[in-house]
């Protein structure tokens, strides 16, 4: 950093003048002062012990005392072993960050002709960017900025999961409470009134789940199947997906539309294609309002028949396994990671 120079340089006059010694500006290495210690720059001592021939402390001290004395800018020092902390004066940091807002381009380095891809904000298309997705989207942009500042090629990309068991549920909830209602009928931000229906959805679900839990078949199934010692409420929890997966009217529907989309039917594609859009228009409005864009899209309904043909190549290799019910799994035991689902049985 260039207005160190000068700093440097007194070091290196203290040096002459207290022992008589010349020592190349080179050798003075200078870093920020750690947080636990008070300062801000740190001159590095322990390379000038054997020379000058004292202790680091005493080189530290006598040192940093000089400097306080010779040089308008320091203001303080203190020695820890062989580290001399530096504090500096605020006219100091007023010239540095003078300095700094009058230069345009400050921190900027050369092109380099590397490319990098960041993709970051990458959300479902069943409810609205909330806090956790804004976080995740101002890091992946000032990373992007960082990147760029440093001279590479930067590509800001986003990979949108648009299809799923998720998206049907909104979907479905809409075919059955919406009558008709659009976002502009409710006044309500496109990709918040979508996420309503999603919310909709689990509230019906978890009506429905509730009424079965009462029902015979729901108590014989939690008499059978539960662990020792486990509640009802410990039990139903860990059921539920169980549940939505083998009972649940709702989740039969919603597999079945997911299906159908799978199928190409058209009324589910076209649905789906709505209310995509609808979500759509409310996540370009939340980007504009946070000035972020992006250099390109991916869409997982791109890319899931790309994993299916993968998955082909996993099973003609005997990378991966089929189990009895028609599922597709992947053995990554000997790696630490447990058995993995790639594809299910229907």
């Amino acid at each position: 950093m260039n207005f160190l120079n000068g700093l440097i340089t007194a070091f290196v006059d203290g040096v002459s003048e207290l022992y008589h010694v010349q020592i190349e500006s080179r050798e003075v290495a200078i870093n920020q002062t750690k947080s636990e210690f008070v300062g801000d720059y740190t001159i590095v001592i322990f390379p000038f012990v054997k020379t000058l021939g004292k202790s680091p402390e005493s080189i530290g001290n006598e040192i940093g005392e000089w400097l306080v004395q010779n040089h308008p800018d320091v203001v303080a020092h203190n020695t820890i072993k062989g580290f001399l902390n530096l504090s500096m004066s605020d006219a100091f940091w007023t010239r540095v960050l003078t300095a700094i807002s009058s230069e345009n381009k400050f921190g900027y380095g050369a092109r380099t002709g590397e490319k990098v891809m960041v993709e970051f904000s990458s959300p479902n298309t069943n409810k609205p960017l909330h806090l956790g997705h804004i976080r995740n989207i101002l890091l992946g942009w000032s990373t992007a900025r960082i990147l760029d500042a440093c001279g590479h090629d930067v590509v800001k990309v986003q990979i949108i999961n648009d299809r799923g068991i998720a998206i049907c549920k909104s979907m479905l909830a809409w075919q059955k409470f919406g009558n008709g209602e659009t976002p502009s009928s409710a006044s309500l931000k496109s990709d918040h009134f979508v996420g309503e229906y999603y919310v909709a959805f689990e509230k019906a679900f978890q009506a429905e789940y509730r009424a079965w839990q009462l029902s015979d078949q729901g108590k014989s199934t939690y008499y059978e199947k539960k662990k020792t010692d486990q509640d009802e409420d410990a039990f139903y929890k860990d059921y539920k997906n169980t549940y939505f997966n083998t009972y649940s009217t709702l989740g039969i529907e919603a597999k079945e539309m997911l299906l159908k989309w799978e199928a190409g039917d058209n009324d589910t594609k076209a649905l789906w294609q709505k209310m995509n859009q609808w979500v759509y228009d409310g996540f370009d409005v939340t980007y504009e309002r946070l000035g972020v864009h992006f250099d390109k899209l991916y869409y997982e309904s791109d890319t899931y028949l790309l994993g299916k043909k993968v998955i082909d190549k996993g099973l003609a290799s005997g990378q991966f396994y089929r189990q009895e019910d028609g599922s597709v799994w992947v053995d990554l035991e000997d790696a630490g990671m447990d058995r993995k689902i790639l594809l299910r049985s229907d």
